[in-house]
């Protein structure tokens, strides 16, 4: 097996995960923090696949499918345009309120999709070339797009418990 063909599983779970954690919940339980001042299903997903979006993007050269395909207009969050969630106090988290899974779905299936176009066209050097020198040692590609997937499916993982949370308070 490749490294690409791991990676390219690899982001499908986050796919799969994503999926299961907004299907069938609606505006109140994925708008909805477990405690106050946490972080709600909405942002959580919107959160990992900004960051997938971003730093996929910005290591392939490609345009962010948030600004490209209009996801920004169409959230209408009112947060800079390159605001991948990164930092954000509580306000800006309950700021991320979304009318549908649908749109949140559908920006991560975006996202995705680009994210796999870039995958099947690496080599196995791809993945030695540096992407960010800010670090020491500097971040290659491979780590790069490690970061990323240990990132989201954390991040997939908490919105399904959020999820959960929520379904039991419900019942």
């Amino acid at each position: 097996m490749l490294a690409k063909d791991i990676l390219i599983d690899g982001y499908g779970r986050i796919r799969e995960e994503v999926h299961a954690a907004v299907t069938g919940l609606g505006p109140d339980a994925l708008n909805t923090p477990p405690a106050p001042g946490a972080n709600s299903v909405a942002w959580l997903v919107w959160h990992l696949a900004r960051v997938q979006d971003d730093h996929v993007a910005d290591a392939f050269g490609l345009d962010q499918v948030w600004l490209a395909r209009g996801f920004e207009k169409r959230f209408a969050l009112g947060l800079p345009r390159h605001d991948t969630g990164y930092g954000h106090t509580p306000e800006q988290v309950a700021a991320v309120r979304v009318g549908s899974g649908d749109l949140l779905t559908g920006y991560y299936d975006a996202v995705h999709e680009q994210t796999l176009d870039a995958l099947r066209a690496l080599a196995a050097k791809d993945l030695e070339r540096v992407v960010d020198e800010r670090w020491d040692p500097p971040v290659s590609l491979g780590v790069r797009l490690v970061s990323v997937l240990s990132d989201d499916l954390q991040h997939a993982g908490q919105a399904a418990y959020v999820r959960g949370l929520l379904q039991r308070t419900e019942s």
